[in-house]
């Protein structure tokens, strides 16, 4: 288990939790601490909710929760988001989706209580499924199937990197009708970092989904091991991206069994009573443990929440042509029948 630090009202010392685990670093060693890290934003286990500040209400404006339904159109927005893919669902017996919310994510609002006290918009027994890591060969494929056989959508937050490798997989997510919002660049802890350098693997991640997506994505971003810190989440709000944490951890970065995975989950909602869960679509044990997880989640009489974003984001150019492919280089080739040419 992971350290993190929680703020409560009324202190300037920070106080040192065991927290989350909420995935792994995949392509660099965990960094030292740093100054940046020591205004780290996170709370402790989810059975300890963030204590609300005493008499002093969130200032932040509420964003829009609520069912899709048929409206006028809006004064024109940045990048709108086009409406949710609805595709028949040919299995009568299917977990399918209760409702669908729609997030007006202006300001950055803050989802998921384990970290954000502010909208606490499931009610008991909903479940909203979220995957991380994505996309990745066999395993993302394997995750969409279990989601369509069973009609329920989900959230993906992809790291840059791995979209840029799999943009193919990537499509599929998006032609499924799922959302997909962000997970940085490379999926490194942006606590300790520098905050010009944490900045540059949001947007570059932000950036590397768009472009492997083909076409803008939601404000949705996840911060890695939900590590993060003030100073980066009020960049999120100048941006507005929501900011998702979770309710139930799955564990599936550790937990390889599926069922013991399928297990742990189970146990964890039926405590919690609903929530925003993460999972892997980057771990086999996931693509795996899935099926039967949605199944027991039938049978259990939950209900699947699907979230949806109000707009999309606009990438910044500076950082799209980070990630754009090097382009090849002016051929000063001679005619290849002046340099080969078959002599027997």
């Amino acid at each position: 288990m992971r350290r993190v630090a929680m703020l409560t009202a009324g202190c300037s010392a920070l106080a040192v939790l065991v927290g989350l685990g909420a995935g792994r670093a995949y392509f660099s060693a965990p960094s030292a601490p740093t100054a940046a890290a020591s205004s780290e934003l996170t709370t402790g286990a989810i059975a300890s909710r963030w204590p609300a500040p005493a008499g002093e209400a969130s200032k932040a404006p509420a964003p829009s929760v609520q069912p899709v339904v048929a409206k006028e159109p809006a004064m024109p927005a940045p990048a709108p988001a086009p409406a949710p893919v609805q595709q028949a669902c040919s299995n009568p017996n299917a977990l399918g989706i209760s409702r669908t919310v729609e997030i007006d994510t202006t300001g950055g609002p803050g989802l998921g209580l384990s970290q954000y006290r502010d909208y606490d918009f499931l009610q008991p027994g909903e479940v909203a499924l979220t995957f991380d890591d994505g996309p990745w060969p066999v395993n993302t494929p394997a995750v969409l199937n279990a989601l369509a056989a069973e009609c329920v959508k989900a959230v993906f937050f992809p790291i840059g990197k791995h979209a840029s490798w799999h943009p193919a997989i990537l499509k599929q997510v998006i032609a499924a009708g799922h959302t997909v919002g962000s997970h940085t660049w490379s999926h490194v802890n942006l606590a300790t970092k520098p905050f010009a350098d944490a900045k540059t693997e949001i947007e570059k991640g932000i950036s590397g989904v768009a472009l492997a997506a083909g076409q803008p994505i939601s404000p949705f971003f996840r911060f890695p091991q939900l590590r993060q810190t003030a100073e980066l989440k009020a960049y999120l709000g100048e941006r507005n991206v929501a900011a998702f944490s979770i309710d139930v951890d799955s564990e599936d970065f550790r937990i390889h069994k599926p069922e013991q995975l399928i297990a742990g989950t189970m146990a964890k909602l039926k405590k919690t009573g609903k929530g925003i869960l993460l999972m892997h679509d980057f771990q086999k044990s996931t693509a795996e443990a899935l099926p039967e997880l949605l199944s027991q989640l039938k049978a259990g009489g939950y209900k699947i929440v699907f979230i949806t974003a109000k707009d999309k984001i606009a990438t910044l150019p500076e950082y799209d042509a980070m990630v754009a492919p090097a382009q090849p280089t002016a051929s000063n080739a001679r005619p290849i029948a002046s340099v080969i040419r078959t002599v027997k």
